[in-house]
Order: C-alpha cells, then structure tokens, then sequence
C-alpha cells in the first residue's frame, strides 16, 4: 500500500491508503515520486469540469521521481535514473505524435490524474515510458525541475507558440497565475517590446513584474477600463498576442472585441469589480492563445472578430518543448524555480490543497510536495 492523494467526486479528495501500482505493460515504468505540484487543471477537476476523471483517481499529473522498475521494451531509463515525468505520454510513433501532437496520441495523451491514476502519489505507473520521461542531469534543482512537467511547456506552447509572439511585438497575458506567468517568462524568449500581464490579484501583478512585465493592469475595475488601459499602451490599437490563462468566459471574451459582461467576472478572486462592457483587446491581424481549462461555454463574437484578421488558437499542451526547457535550465537560462512559493510533504496535502486553493490569502503561486523515502 501507499499514501495517495484521491479524488472521489466534484469538491472531494483525500489522503488515503491504495494500492501500490505495478508494471502492467512492457512499456510501463514505475516511478517512485519524490517531488510533486498541484496543478490549477487539478481545481477544475474538483469542481466538476473534467468530469471524464472518475470518483477514486489519484490527482495529479506532474512530477520528479527516481525509476524503480522498467517494463521489458523500456530502453530510456533504467532503475535509478531521476526523471522528470512530463503530463503527457506520448508513443512517439502514431501519426499524431511524428507531427509532435502528443497530446492526441492514440495510445497515450494526458493519462495521468485524467484516465489513469496520477502522481500525488508515493509511486505511480508511467505508461509508454520511453516517450512520457526525461533523465535528469546530475545536480540539478529538482524541485524546479517539477515545473518542466506543465505548467512551462504549456505557457511555451500554448500560449505563446499558438500566440505566434514575435520580436518587436506587445504581448497581453490575462491571469498571472503560474501558467500566465509561465508564459510570460518564455515570450521572452521571443523579445516582445511590450509585455502587459493582467489580473486582479496586486501580489501576483507585482511578481509578474519582477519577472519581466513591461506593464501591469489590474483588473478590478471591470472590462472596459481594462481595455481602456491596454489600448493606451499600444497606441489605440490593442495587443498583437493575447493569451488567456485563467479559463472562465469572462477572460475569454475579454480577449475579444465588444463582449458583454459576464456574471463570471470575479469568479476565483474575491476583489470588487464592476462590470461595463469591454472593448477591444486584441490588434487587428492579432492573435488570441487560449490556456485557460474552460468547463462553460464561452461566446465568440464573430459578429465583431469577422472583419479584424484575427486568429485564435486552442491547445493542449504536448510536452514536446520540454527537453529544449531542460537545457535552457541546466544552462542557467531559465530559472523556473522563480514560481516556487511553498512546500509540504505529502503528509500534509490537505495543507498544500488549502494553500493553493486559496491564493489570495496565501500568495501560493506552485507548490512543491515531496514524497517520503522507500518503505
């Protein structure tokens, strides 16, 4: 047996005793977890959005572990090897995955803490292993590390890859929680001119500055004033890439041109807004990158986005950019420990789970929770 962190249906969870798993398939590998994250995907889990995941799934789908055993057709890894555990497992060999789409692999895809039993675990089975993990170098932070699994490729990716963020270009990124500010870190790496990050959260406005924003906004006064302050940071005409990092209709529409309020607004963030109309966020030609986990729909105003040249793009994350992350950190060119604000040990995940649920209060932005030794 072992200690797991078990979801058992919308807003329940529970440290409890389950079965430790073991090597099913010849590609499996079992992983013993060292370090461990809550993700805000795990959130829309326990509020009913992913409702796929079913009452007794361990949660979790990121993670830092030590290989303990290998299936016969594992040739990556062997048993000792410190791995990174990526979100997603990929076959490396159907069609979608030589298009590097592993996300939709036909035999993998996001399986952790979503169809299988996830990573806030003592142990877990990582399916098609040769694909789903990544050695880690010798003297490395590995709690740093835990944040190769998502929350950066998917800024990387989705956001700002589908965001098509280029040299010279402004940058809008709605909710600088981690995976906003993930994604703020890696457009950097494409050198926009201008990086607004937009939230209603003062601490986590100040951290996205200290992490490179050019300018902050917050948000509490509504949509329109929003809008109003965006375009008068790129001379009238709105951001070139806007990235939506939160994943509730009011963030989405405010990426758009002329949406109506939403009753959504202030949803997650207890601060006071009111709510006018919001103007237009995104330039003419621009693009909008959804990352945001949506569980309602979401009105898209094509009677104002028609004539504007604007591409949105949806994604999940793939995981594919994760071994150039890796060498960019072991380079010491990016730091993603920098989002690290607490850590529990698995004993307390109850603590961990209220830390993170309550940001506002907390400041959490990720937490680490790290598994106790062999037994």
């Amino acid at each position: 047996m072992m200690k797991a962190i078990v979801y058992s249906g919308p807003g329940e969870k529970a440290l409890v005793d389950v079965p430790k798993p073991h090597i099913e398939q010849p590609t499996d590998a079992l992983i013993r977890i060292t370090r461990s994250t809550i993700c805000g995907t795990d959130l829309h889990i326990l509020k009913g959005d992913v409702p796929e995941v079913k009452p007794g799934t361990v949660l979790g789908h990121e993670g830092v572990g030590i290989v303990e055993e290998c299936g016969p057709s594992v040739t990556g890894v062997r048993p000792g090897d410190h791995v990174i555990l990526t979100c997603i497992n990929s076959c490396l060999h159907c069609d979608f995955c030589r298009r590097g789409m592993y996300s939709h692999c036909t035999v993998g895809g996001w399986e952790l803490g979503h169809r299988i039993n996830g990573t806030q675990a003592e142990y877990v089975r990582v399916p098609l292993a040769d694909g789903s993990l990544l050695k880690i170098p010798e003297g490395m932070d590995e709690d740093a590390l835990v944040l190769l699994s998502d929350i950066f490729p998917t800024g990387l990716e989705c956001g700002v890859l589908n965001g098509q963020v280029q040299p010279g270009c402004t940058v809008a990124v709605i909710g600088a929680g981690p995976v906003g500010l993930a994604a703020l870190i890696t457009a950097q790496l494409f050198t926009p001119a201008r990086l607004i990050a937009l939230d209603l959260d003062p601490s986590r406005l100040e951290k996205a500055r200290e992490l490179g924003a050019t300018d902050i906004i917050n948000t509490r006064d509504g949509p329109a004033r929003t809008c109003e302050a965006v375009k008068a940071l790129t001379g009238g005409l709105g951001a070139d890439t806007v990235i939506e990092a939160v994943g509730i209709p009011a963030t989405f529409e405010l990426a758009q041109v002329d949406s109506p309020p939403s009753d959504n607004w202030p949803r997650f963030i207890p601060l006071p807004c009111s709510p006018p109309m919001s103007q237009d966020l995104v330039a003419p030609g621009g693009h909008i990158a959804n990352i945001g986990v949506h569980g309602k729909p979401v009105s898209l105003h094509l009677e104002h986005l028609w004539s504007h040249n604007i591409a949105i793009a949806t994604r999940l994350v793939d995981t594919c950019s994760a071994p150039m992350l890796l060498r960019l950190v072991k380079a010491g060119k990016l730091n993603p420990a920098c989002l690290i604000t607490h850590r529990f040990e698995l004993a307390q995940a109850m603590e961990a789970y209220d830390c993170f649920i309550n940001a506002s209060q907390t400041h959490a932005l990720k937490v680490i929770i790290r598994s106790p030794g062999p037994r």
